[in-house]
């Protein structure tokens, strides 16, 4: 089975593309939903971030998320802390995933591949990109975050043009038909590399 990580920034519609390979048969794992899940359900995640950063990381049980992002986007350690946490258990999920899975190849949609220099567990990467202005809209749209706060967030990631060195496949997201399109002719390739 081919494992293919789908990538990209904040807004350039990663969420958007998976579906539409889902939508072809696909088997997709969303890494940010599995995440919340597992920093919900796992105790061994929820005591870890609770000794990170205390027992505000939760509110009357839930994920206390603006308690979190207001820590961790302003501390690049307590980030990379935060994540040393939650990305081991989201790969060890992803893996007991992949095992139940039949279809000739699987999509592990995930923001930070290059980030977490994580490449290397996969076959394939498939980058999504879009222009910045595009991705800023977007976020706003979907989130209501303030530029300053998705710049912010965009800083710790790593540049679209770094990030098209180390990919296989790149997908231009900004008119839906085309990308629809493309997402298809790429779906065909990878099937007939497999068969």
């Amino acid at each position: 089975m081919i494992i293919i990580g789908l990538t990209g920034g904040i807004g350039s519609g990663k969420t958007t593309v998976a579906k539409m390979f889902s939508e072809l048969g696909v088997p997709v794992y969303n890494s940010d939903i599995e995440a919340k899940k597992l920093m919900h359900t796992s105790k061994k995640v929820k005591n870890a971030i609770i000794g990170l950063l205390g027992p505000e990381a939760y509110l009357a049980k839930k994920l206390n998320k603006s308690y979190i992002s207001s820590k961790v986007f302003a501390d690049k350690k307590l980030l990379q802390d935060l994540n040393n946490i939650v990305h081991p258990a989201v790969r060890e999920h992803f893996l007991a995933w992949v095992k139940k899975q039949k279809y000739p190849y699987v999509i592990q949609e995930t923001a930070l591949i290059f980030e977490n220099n994580s490449q290397e567990n996969y076959d394939k990467i498939i980058l999504v990109k879009s222009p910045e202005d595009i991705r800023l809209q977007r976020v706003v749209k979907r989130d209501g975050s303030s530029i300053e706060a998705i710049k912010s967030r965009m800083k710790n990631q790593l540049a679209e043009k770094e990030k098209e060195k180390f990919s296989d496949y790149i997908i231009e997201n900004i008119q839906l038909k085309e990308t629809q399109s493309t997402v298809k002719q790429l779906h065909q390739e990878i099937i007939d590399v497999k068969s």
